[in-house]
């Protein structure tokens, strides 16, 4: 009896099992380096596509990681990679497709694709590949370089990144465009403070201006997904964070006119933890610390903490948050006026494509209108704090 109960749990976990694993799609990725997943002894180097994980709700959601260094749409299939995706992709799931990188290389034959024949072709089998299992096809353009030729960012991937996207209007597939969008990226950014996102090492003796550092492959997964939500707004239902990030077109608020009349000095407050009738408090930040991945694509991970953030009332919102080892605000478009306090650490501070170095006592106005990014530096966490008008958050 009690061999035929436990057989009975067996099999009734083991269909639960397989009831969440069919409510569960997966997103594969078939890449090159840039998307690649890189283990501990390589860091700080990481492809977009192991960042891409902490955007989506694993209950609906599991990324799948193929990209491989090197490879291009020939040699991905020549090594019997696309078919290892073909034996897994199931309907309802997503193969994101990028190429480009090692498809130019002429000087390798196992390598090299035309951009209007041998490329188009291949990217054509695996778009057959998904759709044969009823899975959804998404083009992804080559991500841009760091790449700068008197002053100006170099399109290193322009016939790949057209002849995508004619097969994409062809065939009526999705087309994320992370060309355009990682080349405004850098470009918001600026030259030298593009480099914490890439390979540039020198401890290392690195120089990398094609493979991303931490704080590159979250900035790169994030614009990947806030392009993928505007292709297929019915992922926008499984994200875990924002993606507000890169460059983006927002209407700037009006600037407060020079005239505004100052705020008059605050009155001591008086500590006590009790609530008085005039709403008035004191509360302790380790009471009140959250844990979260650095805002608008910034790698994490860093600690948040909003103050008064159930006072409704107030005028403006103060807060705090700190930046631990490699963790950063991502470059994203401002809606608002905000000041930063740098009250303790050190970073690279983008602001309008100007780069500054920033440590404490340094206090960032970013306008309405302007963009900027903040990315912590050296051994000691980042310690900001943050003010800005209540009303830009109702």
């Amino acid at each position: 009896m009690k061999i035929n109960v436990l057989f009975l749990v067996v099999v009734c976990s083991l269909a639960n099992i397989a009831r969440a694993d069919e409510s569960t799609h997966r997103v594969f990725i078939a890449a090159d380096s840039t998307a690649a997943t890189y283990g501990p002894e390589r860091a700080p180097q990481a492809g977009w596509g192991q960042a891409l994980q902490s955007w989506l709700d694993p209950a609906q959601w599991q990324v799948r990681n193929h990209a491989v260094g090197g490879r291009s749409t020939r040699s991905f299939i020549s090594e019997g990679r696309l078919d290892a995706i073909d034996n897994a992709l199931q309907a309802g799931d997503v193969l994101l497709i990028q190429f480009g990188h090692n498809d130019a290389k002429a000087e390798d034959p196992t390598r090299f694709t035309d951009p209007d024949t041998d490329y188009a072709r291949f990217l054509s089998r695996y778009i057959a590949v998904a759709r044969g299992k009823g899975a959804t096809p998404v083009l992804v353009t080559p991500v841009a370089r760091l790449l700068y030729d008197f002053g100006a960012l170099l399109d290193t991937h322009g016939r790949y990144t057209l002849a995508m996207k004619r097969v994409a209007r062809e065939q009526n597939v999705p087309l994320i465009d992370l060309n355009a969008s990682s080349m405004a990226w850098i470009r918001a950014l600026g030259e030298q403070g593009a480099k914490p996102y890439f390979m540039f090492v020198p401890e290392q003796n690195k120089a990398d201006g094609t493979h991303f550092s931490v704080a590159g492959a979250y900035a790169v997964a994030c614009l990947v997904m806030r392009d993928w939500v505007d292709v297929q707004p019915q992922m926008k239902a499984s994200l875990k964070r924002d993606i507000d990030c890169g460059v983006i077109n927002v209407p700037a608020s009006p600037a407060a006119p020079a005239s505004a009349p100052r705020p008059s000095a605050a009155a001591p407050i008086r500590k006590t933890e009790v609530a008085n009738p005039q709403g008035s408090q004191v509360i302790r930040e380790q009471d009140i610390a959250r844990e979260q991945p650095g805002p608008h694509g910034g790698a994490g991970p860093t600690t948040a903490y909003s103050f008064f953030a159930d006072v409704g009332d107030l005028p403006f919102v103060m807060r705090k948050r700190v930046l631990h080892k490699g963790a950063g605000i991502g470059l994203h478009p401002q809606h608002k006026d905000e000041i930063y306090y740098i009250v303790s650490g050190r970073g690279l501070y983008v602001l309008d494509g100007q780069q500054y170095d920033v440590g404490p006592g340094h206090a960032l106005l970013t306008r309405a209108g302007s963009s900027h990014a903040l990315q912590q530096t050296g051994e000691e966490d980042l310690v900001v704090m943050l003010a800005y008008p209540a009303a830009a958050t109702r």
